[in-house]
């Protein structure tokens, strides 16, 4: 397929699709598709709620058109796969999404067509997993009537600096002369250049290692923060000396949500355990970090007792209920388990996030955000999102002003100084 004779559909407009929709749709013509007809309206509204892309960017977008009505995408040749791919409750791979999608496609798919997946998966996903669903949907052969690439996301959540079009792409086919479309393909809107793999699975497995690794490395921190408490010395106050060395890598302990760094490496090991390997360290990391609500919950409750503070019936403010600063996404928010964990004791507990979507909080965890809190109120505040009205230049929030007399805070990001009032993880 030549490239000028490219017809887009961009399939799932989340955080992932809708930014890549519209950075193509500024240069080609774009189909968006997604299946919540909401999504679509408000996008055609020039709304985005997850604030990934301004109504400004979405005007820029002139060849980009939206759409739930999946017949609209039958004259389309090129089809990106956008879609989530989470775990369940047994934290297993849940593919649900990646099949629905893929027999969604091949229901349209014609001689010719590529399909090609950004949603991150284990190495042999692709071909093994979605390839026979395309086949059985189409009545289609892979590879002599229809062909795959894959080209993992890198969506950064929140992050106005380093956009779609800014960071490096990685880009593969399932022949030589697909892997080169795909590359120049993406080439087109990828200012920051592409890198084509040698195969698919290579680009599955380059993907799915990026959050593992930051998932080890956080792990370690936070192993390290559990040892320096018992210890008696301030791990950030550890971490600024060390990080004086050139070559030491300057990772910080936290909570460790989101669609990504908490979720992905659950794939790796599945297809490890798979192939009879039991992957010892990483499943080791994610037992680490899964435990850290737990954790910050318990040191909030002992620094209350030790400060002589009620637990039963004080109040404690939760700042921050997004997995991550400056933006509403709660996917795989880990200051739900620091709040199931506080909840049982009876204490009286607020939640404030000025970025999150309230009824979405209701329902996706049976959480009731607090409205802007007030001074003096509080026990003790957990500083659990390092939102830029919370600390910072542009902090609008007085932290401090919100504490009882005796109320303590502590500092999950550890972006506040530690003081006799104030206790970092």
């Amino acid at each position: 397929m030549k490239l000028e004779k490219a017809r887009l559909a961009i399939v799932g407009l989340g955080y992932v699709g809708l930014p890549l929709a519209v950075a193509f749709g500024r240069r080609m013509p774009v189909v968006g598709f997604d299946i919540n007809e909401g999504r679509i309206e408000e996008l055609r509204a020039g709304h985005d709620r997850t604030l990934e892309v301004s109504s400004e960017e979405l005007k820029e977008a002139t060849q980009l058109r939206y759409t739930a009505e999946l017949d609209e995408l039958r004259a389309c040749n090129v089809y990106v796969i956008t879609v989530p791919t989470p775990i369940d409750a047994a934290r297993r791979p849940d593919f649900d999404p990646l099949l629905k999608s893929s027999a969604a496609i091949g229901g349209v798919l014609k001689k010719g067509d590529i399909v090609i997946y950004e949603s991150t998966v284990y190495p042999g996903v692709t071909e093994e997993v979605c390839v026979p669903v395309l086949e059985r949907a189409s009545g289609l052969k892979f590879n002599e009537d229809f062909f795959c690439g894959y080209s993992p996301e890198r969506i950064n959540p929140g992050d106005k600096e380093r956009t779609v079009t800014k960071i490096t792409k990685v880009t593969s086919g399932s022949t030589p002369e697909i892997a080169d479309f795909v590359d120049a393909l993406y080439q087109t809107v990828i200012t920051a250049g592409t890198h084509k793999a040698s195969s698919i699975r290579v680009a599955e497995a380059a993907k799915v290692i990026e959050n593992t690794q930051r998932d080890v490395n956080i792990a370690l921190m936070n192993e390290l923060a559990m040892i320096f408490h018992r210890i008696g010395i301030d791990t950030h106050e550890v971490l600024a000396a060390a990080g004086t060395k050139w070559n030491f890598m300057k990772f910080v302990p936290g909570l460790v949500g989101g669609h990504c760094i908490g979720v992905d490496p659950y794939y790796l090991a599945h297809k490890a355990t798979m192939l009879g390997y039991n992957p010892e360290l990483i499943l080791a990391a994610r037992r680490i970090n899964d435990e850290m609500g737990p954790h910050v919950a318990n040191r909030v409750l002992r620094l209350m007792a030790k400060a002589g503070l009620n637990i039963v019936g004080g109040r404690i403010l939760v700042l921050g209920l997004a997995f991550k600063e400056n933006c509403p996404d709660v996917r795989n928010t880990k200051v739900v388990d620091v709040l199931r964990d506080l909840s049982d004791t009876n204490a009286q507990l607020d939640v404030y996030d000025p970025w999150v979507d309230a009824e979405e909080a209701l329902h996706e965890y049976g959480v009731a955000l607090a409205g802007a809190p007030e001074a003096g109120q509080y026990d003790a505040v957990l500083l659990a999102v390092a939102h830029q009205e919370f600390v910072g230049p542009d902090a609008t929030l007085d932290i401090y002003s919100l504490l009882k007399p005796n109320g303590i805070v502590f500092d999950v990001k550890g972006c506040l100084p530690a003081n006799d009032r104030t206790f970092r993880l």
